[in-house]
């Protein structure tokens, strides 16, 4: 994959994102660069304390796609869960939030191309994919539509720690 492509292709599977059904699921996509890594994140600001930026916020959770400039062959995804403890509105253990996601990403796992949930309760589930080139913006709209598909897992999963 070339480098110089990857914030353009991003930016052009943002586009094509269904913008009725991210309103519908009150998700918003961010496209920029993190620690030299071009990157897309979906998000929802209720996964964020208010008042912060969901983007910046220190207790945040979000889904992210990027490319790591030394490893260009793989196009990597996540979903994050930040310093949950400080999430107003939750009382929440990182760690039991985890666990309660994973046991129901679980029976969505075999739509992501490899996936790994034993990670730390900050990672719920990390992988990659392997595009050619010419697929890239494809494989991140494939990514964000496997995304669109879970994302209740962690409403769900944060509705167990309302206050």
């Amino acid at each position: 994959m070339d480098k110089i492509n990857y914030a353009r292709e991003f930016h052009a599977a943002a586009g094509q994102i269904d913008k009725k059904l991210l309103a519908q699921k009150q998700l918003k996509v961010w496209v920029g660069t993190f620690q030299e890594c071009d990157v897309l994140k979906i998000y929802k600001q209720s996964w964020a304390n208010p008042n912060e930026d969901p983007i910046t916020s220190p207790s945040r959770i979000f889904f992210s796609i990027w490319v790591d400039p030394a490893k260009e062959e793989k196009l990597l995804y996540n979903i994050h869960a930040l310093k949950l403890r400080q999430l107003k509105g939750y009382k929440v253990e990182s760690r039991k939030f985890a666990e309660v996601f994973r046991r129901e990403f679980k029976a969505f796992a075999h739509d992501w191309e490899n996936v790994n949930i034993n990670l730390g309760p900050l990672t719920l589930m990390q992988g990659f994919v392997t595009p050619e080139s010419k697929d890239l913006k494809n494989a991140v709209l494939r990514l964000t539509g496997h995304f669109l598909k879970i994302q209740h897992l962690i409403d769900q999963s944060l509705g167990q720690y309302i206050l």
